[in-house]
């Protein structure tokens, strides 16, 4: 059984640090995973053996080390499995499905279509599910875990609430679990950002980051401490041309083209938006009070929590050409050049990495558990 708790927290248990340090670091001795953890030589013994035992670690033997008097040092490496992991990343109209080992390698991906606000609870599910058979189809190995990732929000019981998707306390993990049978973990895309970092970073890096994500959905997540936090409800907008409220709900693509269409400029898509604007100070004017506020919510986000870096992903930035350069001089106007700022540089990107990440999230967290889960 996977603990409760949040997605995408450093790694807490003395089986999940020594995991972390024996996948960033092939060939690494248990007097290594002492000195690195500062936990006892028995306590890294025991989460060793249980590692061991799992599958998910195994000794080299051939590079047995003696020194001197007492047992040879016998190094320590991750090891494959026949477990598979899914990671299913939920978009507007497409959902992204990825398959993968225990070692974070991609077995099979692809993309389903999913127009969500379209299609009833029930027929997203058996999208879903076909999406996943569809996958597994000849791998022949067991799933051991799903991660999904949505936007909006998920609430402390598992909950999503994202109105692009008509959703409204939609508990999507429960019908997956109830459909797949394995522990399921469901998070905001816009954490998971983060805890696709998270996951990649060396043991014991502390650096606070920020990430801001505005495309159909806006939001924004950040490190504290060994967890990463989802900020509800992010700084208030208040724009001559969007009006006063609540950012989630002004500042959105669609708010963009509602805006555009009140002023007789016909788009039905960002891009559309941006081709518009290359002839229409108007059309331009409504995309740059966007990127504006959203460079006027991320600094008042930096000066709230502090970060080493922030990074921008979404459809607001990659798809105007000129929203990087102005969001960025937004920034530095307001919070100067403390802090590093980075774009994610494609929507692609962007899903794989956050499927990646919500479908490694139990094993890199829990691994015995999850180990026992499989059991």
């Amino acid at each position: 059984m996977i603990k409760p708790g949040p997605v995408f927290t450093r790694p807490r248990t003395p089986a999940a640090k020594c995991l972390h340090l024996i996948r960033h670091n092939p060939i690494i001795t248990r007097s290594e995973l002492v000195a690195a953890t500062g936990l006892s030589q028995p306590t890294i013994t025991r989460a060793t053996a249980a590692l061991i035992k799992a599958g998910l670690i195994r000794q080299r033997n051939e590079f047995t080390q003696s020194r001197g008097r007492g047992r040879p040092t016998v190094p320590l490496e991750a090891a494959d499995n026949d477990w598979v992991l899914a990671g299913i990343a939920v978009g507007t109209s497409v959902t992204f499905i990825g398959i993968y080992d225990v070692l974070g390698r991609t077995i099979k991906n692809g993309e389903f279509a999913t127009p969500v606000a379209k299609l009833s609870e029930d027929d997203f599910i058996e999208h879903i599910l076909a999406g996943v058979n569809r996958l597994m189809t000849g791998l022949e190995r067991p799933l051991v875990s799903v991660g999904i990732t949505t936007s909006g929000t998920v609430d402390s019981q598992g909950l999503v609430t994202a109105s692009n998707l008509g959703w409204e306390g939609v508990d999507i993990a429960a019908r997956l679990d109830y459909q797949f049978g394995v522990p399921v973990v469901v998070s905001s895309a816009i954490p998971a950002i983060l805890g696709s970092e998270t996951q990649a970073a060396e043991f014991g890096s502390e650096e606070k980051v920020l990430t801001l994500f505005a495309a159909d959905s806006i939001g924004a997540a950040y490190s504290a401490g060994d967890e990463v936090s989802q900020v509800i409800p992010l700084p208030s907008t208040d724009s001559a041309v969007f009006g006063s409220g609540a950012s989630e709900d002004l500042l959105t693509t669609a708010a963009v083209l509602r805006e555009l269409a009140g002023h007789g400029l016909s788009a039905s898509s960002l891009p559309e938006a941006v081709t518009l604007a290359e002839h229409s100070p108007a059309a331009r004017n409504i995309l740059d009070e966007r990127v504006r506020q959203l460079g006027a919510i991320t600094s008042r986000l930096i000066s709230s929590h502090r970060p080493g870096a922030a990074v921008i992903s979404g459809g607001a930035f990659l798809d105007d050409p000129a929203a990087p350069q102005l969001f960025a001089a937004a920034v530095r106007e307001s919070v100067g050049r403390s802090v590093k700022l980075r774009m994610i540089p494609s929507h692609e990107e962007v899903v794989r990495a956050i499927a990646r990440a919500v479908a490694l999230d139990p094993l890199l967290r829990t691994p015995l558990e999850l180990a026992t889960s499989h059991v």
